[in-house]
């Protein structure tokens, strides 16, 4: 009973501060607490000020600390944290719009979300009566041990705290939170939910029901959600593609290409899909520009050629031919020796990945490391290689593995399909590994993980040697060796695309590496949304293995 009164208590400052007849967020009841890891979400919020909203399950409830400046990974840093009134559960995973004019009212997004663990305490809420909390944060961003301390009180009686990352593992000289501005939740930023919600709150409904839909985008309602378009390229210039004979100019996003073979197929069909020509992989590209740019800025780009068709006998080009367009990104390798390449191409707009679609470029491979610190990789690759004899069924075997592993050590990473008949998983890093380092590191947790399934996995790295057996290849892990993007298409008919998937869709049935093409993958993210966005704003350290 004491437990139950205390909950409600800790509800009453919410509840004050807002008309429930008109503002829309449920009341709440503050409910049992549940068995199981602690959570912990962080909201960025936009409301008459922008800042981030911490919040702590605590005893059924959010125990609520709004940051102006946002946490960060900097040791250096302290920042100012002003205890709010809790929150009920309700709130943990809201991304949407609350009304202007309403307590609160601004846009949304879940910027982070976790697990935690209280440390030198069992009761964190005694913890922040007396004001000084210690915990040690599992999310997408946030790792590592915070401190919340009490400070004093500002002049209408708020609690004012202050927020600090220890200097452990996980900490990150320099680090900002608002260069990492996008949702945990959906990859979007404040500025696209506000522009087009996905949800709202009533207060006229239960709690649990509070939530409503309003896009497509969990498959929940029926409203129609356009297929995404890239900044600088219009509905105008698409038609004006589809309106071009075989060949012509066209102009996409301030610049003029002169198109070729439009009509030239590229792709067979597959199935019952029809096939696909240069126009469809140029439409689709310049389509998927905004999800496949950030993968590609300050990156040379190495290039898989099918100017034939995917059926014809393709080759890789490094070097960017003296014909193309002056307005193109170059980067000059100044390491380059005899015979190697000296001049790459790097695709950084819409109109870059036309020109190269034009110029026959099915497949995109752009390097692990950025422009010009070209010999620190941002990525640590893990490539799951089936060989001959091995199913996808193994495949599958092999990536929960990685996922468990993965989880263990406390390392993000998401699985990719690579449209083939494999998986890769990406790893985000901080500045300052050598491919040495990932290549060292990728190897022991895949050794681990080869140890579990001795029957599927050889070491051998020939081919003929492998017997047929899966390799699970750490030595992408270099300098200039690649694998395709994310949402690059490969040579095969119909178009399949290497698309980024969720670690439970690993436990879909029907679940393939080639299950989406050029033609299936524009409605999928418009659904989705990019789910490696995540990793783009979670650079990490690797562990110990």
């Amino acid at each position: 009973m004491a437990v139950a009164q205390k909950r409600g208590k800790a509800l009453r400052e919410y509840k004050a501060k807002r008309d429930f007849g008109v503002t829309p967020e449920p009341s709440g009841e503050a409910r049992r607490p549940r068995k199981g890891p602690l959570r912990f979400v962080v909201q960025r919020h936009r409301a008459r000020a922008t800042h981030y909203d911490f919040r702590l399950e605590v005893n059924g409830v959010l125990a609520s600390w709004a940051i102006p400046k946002g946490p960060t990974l900097d040791p250096t840093v302290r920042n100012l944290a002003v205890h709010v009134e809790d929150h009920p559960i309700e709130y943990m995973d809201f991304e949407g719009i609350i009304p202007r004019g309403e307590y609160g009212g601004g846009d949304v997004i879940v910027w982070d979300k976790g697990t935690y663990k209280p440390v030198g305490t069992d009761d964190p809420a005694k913890a922040i009566a007396a004001g000084e909390l210690h915990v040690d944060l599992n999310g997408k961003k946030l790792r590592g041990r915070f401190v919340l301390i009490r400070t004093r009180a500002d002049r209408v009686g708020r609690e004012q705290w202050l927020i600090l990352h220890k200097h452990d593992e996980f900490a990150v000289k320099g680090w900002k939170p608002d260069d990492y501005p996008r949702s945990v939740k959906s990859g979007r930023t404040n500025e696209e939910v506000a522009a087009d919600p996905d949800a709202e709150w009533h207060s006229d409904r239960p709690a649990s029901d509070a939530e409503v839909r309003t896009r497509r985008r969990t498959g929940r309602t029926k409203e129609k959600v356009d297929t995404p378009r890239p900044e600088g390229t219009t509905k105008e210039e698409i038609d004006a593609l589809e309106a071009l004979g075989d060949k012509g100019n066209w102009e996409v996003g301030g610049r003029t290409i002169n198109l070729t073979n439009l009509d030239k197929e590229l792709f067979p069909r597959r199935g019952r899909e029809k096939a696909l020509t240069k126009r469809d992989l140029i439409r689709y590209y310049v389509t998927m520009a905004p999800f496949l740019v950030p993968y590609l800025t300050d990156r040379p780009v190495n290039l898989h050629r099918f100017p034939n068709g995917v059926q014809s006998q393709g080759f890789w080009q490094k070097q960017i031919p003296k014909y193309a367009p002056d307005w193109l990104r170059r980067w000059r390798n100044p390491s380059a020796g005899a015979g190697e390449t000296t001049l790459y191409a790097v695709v950084e707009n819409a109109a870059g990945l036309a020109w190269m679609a034009n110029f026959g470029a099915v497949e995109l491979h752009a390097w692990t490391s950025r422009i010009p610190r070209v010999r620190e990789p941002t990525w640590a690759l893990i490539d799951i290689d089936p060989g001959e004899s091995t199913s996808f069924k193994e495949v599958l075997v092999l990536a929960r593995l990685y996922r468990t592993a993965l989880e263990h050590l406390g390392v993000l990473g998401m699985p990719k399909l690579t449209g083939q008949r494999g998986i890769h998983v990406w790893i985000p890093l901080v500045p300052g590994y050598s491919f040495e380092d990932t290549r060292n590191w990728v190897e022991k947790l895949s050794r681990a993980v080869g140890s579990m399934t001795p029957d599927l996995v050889s070491w051998s790295w020939d081919k003929q040697s492998r017997h047929g057996l899966a390799r699970l290849d750490y030595t992408q892990n270099a300098i200039n060796k690649t694998l395709v993007v994310p949402y690059g298409v490969r040579p095969a008919p119909g178009g399949p695309v290497s698309v980024p998937i969720e670690w439970d869709e690993l436990d879909e049935r029907g679940l393939r590496s080639d299950k989406w093409t050029m033609s299936t993958v524009p409605g999928r993210v418009a659904q989705r949304g990019d789910l490696y966005a995540r990793l783009l704003d979670n650079p990490q350290k690797l562990p110990k293995i």
